[in-house]
C-alpha cells in the first residue's frame, strides 16, 4: 500500500518535533506533523520557557535587598507586570517560530490543525482532509487537572498564568506538586499576598522528605502563607473577589484561585480506544519499551504516556522513536536515574533515590550538610543551603543527591553524571573542592549523620 508519508505526528511538543526532525532530517522519511494549538508545546508555551522567566523576574527584589547590602546604591520603582508579559510574550513567538523554521527546514509539513486516527493508517484534520500514514506517532502531552467542585470554572491553571491582565493583589494556589509551589514561590516574590492549600501533609510529595520540609520552610519564612492537610469544598463570587471556604472550615477571599492539582495525559478525542489502543486509568497511553502500543504502527511519547513527565525525557523518547523506527537502530530511552529540579525559592535538586526508598532496599549512610551561603549571609539573610547524599552502607555507591538552595538546578545536573556513572562516596571524597562555593559542600562531607 503506498502512504501519504511515512511519519505522522499528532502533537508539535518538544518530543514530537524531535522526533519528526529526526524522522526527516536523518532518517529520509516523509514527515507531517500536526499541532491544533501553538508550536512548542507546554514546554516552550505554556510551562517550562515562560514560568522560567518568571522565576527569574520574581527573584529580582531579593536582589535589590542584597545588592544594597553590598554597597550598591539602587532604586527601583515595583514591578511592571504589563512590561514584563510584553517582553515575555514576544519571545514565546520568537521561540515558536524557531521551533517551525526548525521543522520546515528538515522538510516536514507542518498541518495548523486538530488531528485525531481514523484508522491505524489514517489521521483526519479538522479540516477534513484525510492522509495515511505509515506510522503515526501519538505526542499530544499532558493538560491541567481542575477538580469537579461548585465554583470551579472561577479557578485558572498554570495555562493562563503567563497571560493574566493584571497581577492579583491576593492568590491562592491551591496543590502542592512542583507546579504549585513553584507559582506560589513566583506569586510571592512578585509582591502578591500568596497562601497556598495543599492537602497532603507536606508539598512536594515524591521528592526527598528532609529535602522537601527544608523548602517548605524557607517558603514560609519568605511569606507564603502555606496550609497543608487543607483543600477547597468550593468556591464563590464574593464582593471583594472569590471567596474559597476550605475543609479547615475557613473562608479567605483572593482575587485570583489557581488550581495547580496534576496534569492529565491529552489522549481524550484522539480516536484511540476505538482502534485497539490502550489506556491507562488515568487516559495514559500504554507503550512497550520502544514507545510502540498494541497497534503496531501506532507509537506514543511524552506526557501522554504518562511514563516519567520531563520536557528532557519526552525529547529523549522522540529521539529514541525515530532512531528505532527510521534509522535502524533499536533504542530505548533511558528513564533510570534522571535528575530533575524545581524551581521554587529556594530551589530543588534532586538524582536518584529518597532517603526513604533507600532505607527500604537496605542499609544506608546518610550524609547532610546545612549552612548559610556566603552570599546572602553577607547580606544579612537567614537562607539556608542542604546539601544531602544518600550511599549504599554495602556497596558505597551514592543512591542519591538532594540539594535545596540557590543554584541547585544547576548543581544536579552536574551531580548526576557522578550518580549515573555509579560513584562511590569515595569517589566524591576524592574530589578537591572548590573554594568558596556552595558546592564543595558535596566533597567535604566526611561523617554520617545517619545510619541504618
Amino acid at each position: 500500500m503506498a502512504f501519504d508519508v511515512d511519519l505522522f505526528v499528532i502533537g508539535g511538543g518538544s518530543g514530537g518535533v524531535r522526533a519528526a526532525r529526526i524522522a526527516a532530517a536523518e532518517g529520509g522519511a516523509r514527515v507531517a506533523l500536526a499541532e491544533e494549538s501553538r508550536m512548542g508545546g507546554t514546554c516552550v508555551i505554556r510551562g517550562c520557557v515562560p514560568k522560567k522567566l518568571m522565576v527569574n523576574a520574581s527573584a529580582f527584589g531579593g536582589m535589590f535587598a542584597d545588592a544594597s547590602a553590598y554597597g550598591w546604591n539602587v532604586h527601583h520603582h515595583g514591578f511592571d507586570w504589563g512590561h514584563f508579559r510584553a517582553a515575555l510574550e514576544a519571545e514565546l513567538d520568537r521561540l515558536e517560530t524557531a521551533y517551525r523554521s526548525t521543522l520546515t527546514g528538515a522538510g516536514v509539513t507542518i498541518h495548523d490543525s486538530r488531528a485525531v486516527v481514523e484508522e491505524a493508517h489514517a489521521v483526519r484534520l479538522a479540516t477534513g482532509e484525510r492522509i495515511t500514514a505509515k506510522h503515526i506517532l501519538i505526542a499530544t502531552g499532558g493538560r491541567p487537572f481542575v477538580p469537579d467542585i461548585p465554583g470551579a470554572e472561577l479557578a485558572v491553571t498554570s495555562n493562563e498564568m503567563f497571560h493574566l491582565d493584571v497581577l492579583p493583589r491576593r492568590a491562592l494556589v491551591v496543590g502542592g506538586g512542583y507546579i504549585a509551589s513553584e507559582f506560589a514561590c513566583i506569586l510571592n516574590g512578585l509582591g502578591v499576598e500568596t497562601t497556598q492549600y495543599y492537602r497532603g501533609a507536606q508539598i512536594l510529595r515524591g521528592f526527598d522528605d528532609e529535602a522537601r520540609g527544608h523548602v517548605a520552610t524557607a517558603m514560609q519564612a519568605a511569606g507564603v502563607t502555606l496550609h497543608c492537610g487543607t483543600d477547597v469544598l468550593r468556591l464563590e463570587r464574593a464582593a471583594g473577589g472569590i471567596r474559597a471556604v476550605a475543609t479547615d472550615g475557613t473562608e479567605r477571599e483572593f482575587d485570583l484561585v489557581l488550581y495547580a492539582t496534576g496534569r492529565r495525559p491529552n489522549s481524550a478525542g484522539l480516536g484511540l480506544e476505538a482502534l485497539g489502543v490502550e489506556l491507562g486509568r488515568k487516559g495514559e497511553i500504554r507503550v512497550d519499551d520502544y514507545s510502540q502500543t498494541g497497534v503496531p504502527s501506532i507509537f506514543a511519547v511524552g506526557d501522554v504516556t504518562d511514563r516519567l513527565n520531563l520536557t528532557p525525557v519526552a525529547i529523549r523518547e522522540g529521539h529514541a522513536f525515530a532512531d528505532t523506527v527510521f534509522l535502524g537502530r533499536p533504542t530505548r530511552a533511558d528513564h533510570d536515574l534522571v535528575a530533575s529540579a524545581v524551581f521554587t525559592q529556594p530551589e530543588l535538586g534532586a538524582v536518584g533515590l529518597t532517603e526513604e526508598a533507600a532505607r527500604e532496599a537496605g542499609p544506608v549512610e546518610i550524609y547532610v550538610a546545612s549552612f548559610r551561603p556566603m552570599k546572602t549571609l553577607f547580606a544579612g539573610r537567614q537562607d539556608r543551603m542542604m546539601m544531602k547524599l544518600v550511599v549504599d552502607a554495602g556497596t558505597r555507591r551514592v543512591l542519591g543527591c538532594h540539594i535545596v538552595g540557590d543554584g541547585a538546578g544547576e548543581m544536579i545536573q552536574l551531580a548526576a553524571i557522578a550518580v549515573k556513572m555509579g560513584a562511590t562516596k569515595e569517589d566524591f571524597d576524592r574530589t578537591v573542592a572548590v573554594h568558596p562555593t556552595a558546592a564543595e559542600e558535596l566533597v567535604t562531607m566526611r561523617k554520617p549523620v545517619r545510619k541504618g
